[in-house]
């Protein structure tokens, strides 16, 4: 087959997934008016339709998710193999694109990666702040980074941080001639930062746990952000209290610039994995990344689960 054909099925795959000329042409840096003419010509030499086009979105036909879901994993099978080629070269060379949300980058991510960034300079990471449950093959990432291990089929999770633990705490400014909540449902009586998560769209519900009794608390307030460094800041100017990892808080509670409550009720989570396609090669500087992110001082090793 033709190199341009191998081309106009790759375009056709990012088309079908993004179900938009106009996000799959930004991302295969192109114009929309060039992607839609490769894709008529492909239908062209077809002969048959792989696309329903309207005025607000593009959605496959039928011939064309039968397509999709036989061409789009060989695509990447090649797309894998050529990228094995690296292992060829003196030094690990590439591109790692990784999703996490923000608190995992700054805390985790970063810290333990930049050595490995200067020692080895033909390796690229690209970050993506992101808290939803990120499809990682769809959307062409190397790996992600969520809290536990819940993880896709066909997966592989591997441990990179201990168990978390959550704080709530807000400015002595805010709580001057307001009570201190003494149970996490006083908080519905209080300003608080919202997270809104992307994948449901909903707020999220504050959960807590004191011994062996569990509640989650839905609270209200004047901000919502996606961001804990935002939530912090929030929390910081008087906004009212924010939930947020307890290392976030730590060095402002002990400076006296947030006042902590509730501790008793602090819950903690399994701490964040990294997970990758359970595939038999991994390119080299995917490997690389997973290495030195790995935590071996707990003896967790990297895990296949299941969904």
């Amino acid at each position: 087959m033709a190199k341009e054909n191998l081309n106009d099925l790759q375009a056709f795959v990012v088309v079908a997934r993004e179900r938009s000329f106009t996000r799959a042409a930004a991302q295969m840096g192109m114009s929309r008016s060039a992607l839609s003419h490769a894709m008529l010509a492909l239908e062209a030499r077809l002969g048959v339709r792989l696309l329903t086009r309207t005025t607000r979105s593009v959605s496959t036909t039928e011939a064309g998710a039968r397509l999709l879901e036989t061409v789009a994993p060989r695509l990447q099978e090649i797309e894998a193999e050529l990228g094995q080629l690296s292992a060829m070269r003196d030094k690990p060379a590439g591109t790692v694109r990784i999703t996490a949300h923000d608190h995992a980058i700054s805390a985790v991510l970063w810290p333990r990666l930049l050595p490995l960034l200067r020692q080895y300079p033909d390796i690229r990471i690209e970050f993506s702040v992101d808290y939803a449950f990120t499809d990682i093959a769809s959307q062409r990432f190397d790996a992600g980074v969520r809290v536990g291990d819940r993880v896709d089929k066909d997966m592989v999770a591997v441990r990179i941080a201990p168990d978390m633990r959550m704080a709530v705490a807000a400015s002595p400014a805010y709580l001057a001639g307001r009570p201190i909540p003494k149970r996490p449902a006083d908080l519905t009586a209080h300003q608080c930062v919202n997270l809104r998560l992307p994948t449901r769209g909903n707020l999220y519900a504050w959960d807590f746990q004191k011994g062996k009794k569990a509640v989650n608390v839905k609270v209200d307030g004047q901000t919502v952000f996606n961001s804990t460094t935002l939530m912090l800041q929030a929390a910081l100017d008087g906004m009212g209290f924010a939930y947020v990892p307890f290392d976030v808080v730590q060095p402002h509670i002990d400076a006296g610039r947030l006042v902590p409550v509730l501790e008793d009720w602090w819950p903690k989570f399994p701490g964040y994995h990294l997970y990758h396609a359970n595939r038999r090669q991994i390119a080299p500087a995917l490997a690389l990344v997973i290495e030195a992110l790995r935590v071996r001082s707990l003896g967790l090793p990297a895990t296949a689960l299941p969904r």
